[in-house]
C-alpha cells in the first residue's frame, strides 16, 4: 500500500466559554491558521449564541 504524507490539517473541539463544554468538532489547517481559534456559536446547554474556544480533542 502506498503511504501516507502526514497533513497539515488537524482535528479540533470547540468548547463553550460559559458552561465549559465540547459542543461541536472541526478541522483546522495548522499552516494557514496559527492561533486559537474563536467562534460564536450556539449552545444548546445554554440556549444562546456564545463564544466557543479551540480545544483538543481527547
Amino acid at each position: 500500500m502506498a503511504s501516507k504524507k502526514k497533513q497539515n490539517v488537524e482535528i479540533i473541539a470547540l468548547q463553550c466559554t460559559e458552561c465549559k463544554r465540547r459542543n461541536y468538532t472541526t478541522k483546522k489547517n495548522r499552516k494557514t491558521t496559527q492561533d486559537k481559534l474563536e467562534l460564536m456559536k450556539y449552545c444548546k446547554w445554554d440556549r444562546k449564541h456564545t463564544l466557543h474556544r479551540e480545544t483538543k480533542v481527547k
